[in-house]
């Protein structure tokens, strides 16, 4: 058999449970992700959803895992890759160690115990086996006779600490030298606070993503103009407008937008010397916003103990945001921690507001997960608004096949249903959708990172994505390479 080789234990037939085991030679395989299942995806075996959670393949010569980022189904397995047997450590980017303990503390507490004892035993382990390492920067896994394996991270604009992998692997016996590189998920430009990803020098095999292989986002430079837009015409209904969010990265993104909306109403409210007070530290007695939308009154409620946790660890994390958001502190802002952010930690609390909001449709906006609907604080917001036409329900993420998010977001503007913990709902309330706002890089960006490499790879393998945006993908690929008279040997694993 000839080295190296590739084989997918997720994020095959969908957009979930990522895991690439890279087969350096017959004696050592490294592993980039250990995601969870979620909505329709299947694991390999056939079996579905988040029920897949077992590891299917011997770890036996498995020596290191990487984590491109921290999201659910990139990570989600490690509780049960470390049960298994697994031994060796797990490298990601510097601040993706500082995340990584928060996302598997709640994994852990979810999927195998809430005991406080065991889930600190499991945390000390899992930071005892992570090792930080700098954007740009090479690190040896192995150094011997028959293999040297070396990996490199490098930025993804993804979400905070996001990366894609590249592996130089050299044979000295035969003097071969492979370089393979894993996008992990790749970001979009203009994203707040991440710097934008760059492509590789080269890649002999890439194994990329294809989330939106079959699409272009709207444009991103006036997303936050078409956000504004479309919650002030949902607070017209006189209710509460629902955005569901995963706790990383979509809900700081929109934190961040949502404060330089506010900042932009409190601006045009005050008078020339008003706003001089305001820049050098004074309140300045603000009049209200003249906007039919009050939004400097406008409660920003942000109700999930894991994104508050994540936004103070993202504060925490300035020397990673990119310049605009680091002109803005300096100015004296606090995008992360603005004075209408509500926070909700205790179950009781969050069930309060529930209760407040549903009854009184006072405006609001709430960001709760998780981002697709399929559990957490939204679904108990869902179910006590979305039989009323007052609320709003938007939508600024990917809805994967199978999960309450699609059915909402497809079936709702025509007055459809949704299933929710076992009762089907009728939806009354607005729903809305707002492209422009994906983490991922759309057709054109995927495109992109693979053309503005020096020296293209010859083997692509595409995953991560569902089969129309797959093929999509492939078929871009295909003509691009044959427009250039190159050689290319592309796949789409099964």
């Amino acid at each position: 058999m000839t080295y190296p080789q590739i084989t997918h234990h997720g994020a095959i037939n969908g957009v979930t449970g990522s895991c690439h085991e890279l087969h350096a030679d017959a004696a050592n395989s490294y592993l980039v992700d250990c995601g969870m299942f979620q909505g329709a995806d299947t694991s390999k075996g056939g079996r579905a959803g988040q029920g897949s959670l077992e590891i299917e393949f011997p770890l036996n010569n498995v020596r290191a895992l990487i984590a491109t980022h921290v999201h659910i189904d990139h990570v989600g397995r490690i509780p049960y890759l470390l049960a298994a047997g697994f031994e060796g450590p797990i490298l990601c980017s510097e601040p993706s160690a500082k995340l990584l303990p928060i996302v598997l503390e709640d994994a852990f507490k979810l999927g195998v115990s809430r005991d406080q004892k065991q889930v600190e035993r499991y945390i000390k382990q899992v930071e005892q086996r992570i090792i930080a390492l700098p954007y740009n920067t090479w690190f040896n896994l192995r150094d011997a006779d028959d293999l040297v394996c070396r990996i490199r991270l490098q930025r993804a604009g993804h979400i905070l600490g996001s990366a894609y992998v590249e592996f130089d692997l050299t044979y000295p016996k035969t003097g071969e030298m492979k370089r393979v590189v894993f996008s992990g998920d790749l970001g979009a430009p203009h994203s707040p606070l991440l710097l934008a990803p760059k492509p590789p020098h080269r890649a002999d095999i890439l194994v990329i993503e294809s989330t939106y292989g079959d699409r272009n986002h709207e444009d991103r430079r006036t997303r936050r103009q078409r956000l504004e837009r479309v919650i002030e015409q949902a607070l017209q209904d006189n209710g509460t407008v629902l955005i569901p969010a995963f706790s990383i990265g979509r809900a700081q993104e929109l934190i961040y937008e949502l404060e330089e909306i506010i900042h932009r109403a409190q601006t045009k409210s005050l008078s020339p010397s008003e706003e001089r007070a305001r820049g050098r530290g004074g309140d300045g007695n603000a009049q209200k916003s003249s906007l039919e939308t009050n939004w400097p009154e406008l409660p920003i409620i942000l109700d999930s103990p894991l994104a508050s946790r994540f936004t103070a660890a993202y504060r925490e994390l300035q020397p990673f945001w990119n310049e605009e958001a680091l002109k803005r502190v300096q100015s004296g802002r606090r995008p992360l921690g603005f004075e209408q952010l509500i926070t909700v930690d205790s179950h009781s609390a969050h069930m309060r507001m529930v209760g407040h909001l549903s009854r009184t449709a006072r405006p609001a906006i709430v960001i709760a997960g998780n981002g697709m609907c399929s559990s957490g604080r939204i679904v108990n917001y869902l179910k006590a608004m979305l039989g009323d036409s007052r609320h709003n329900v938007l939508f600024v993420g990917y809805q994967a096949a199978g999960t309450p998010g699609r059915a909402i977001q497809v079936y709702g503007p025509a007055g459809g249903y949704v299933d929710l913990d076992g009762k089907r709902l009728d939806i009354e309330a607005g729903i809305a959708t707002i492209g422009g706002y994906s983490a991922h890089a759309d057709q054109d960006g995927l495109l992109k990172f693979v053309t503005g490499m020096r020296k293209p790879p010859s083997l692509i393998r595409i995953v991560h994505g569902e089969q129309k945006a797959k093929q999509a993908l492939a078929a871009r690929l295909n003509a691009l390479y044959q427009s250039k008279q190159q050689a290319l040997h592309l796949t789409i694993p099964q």
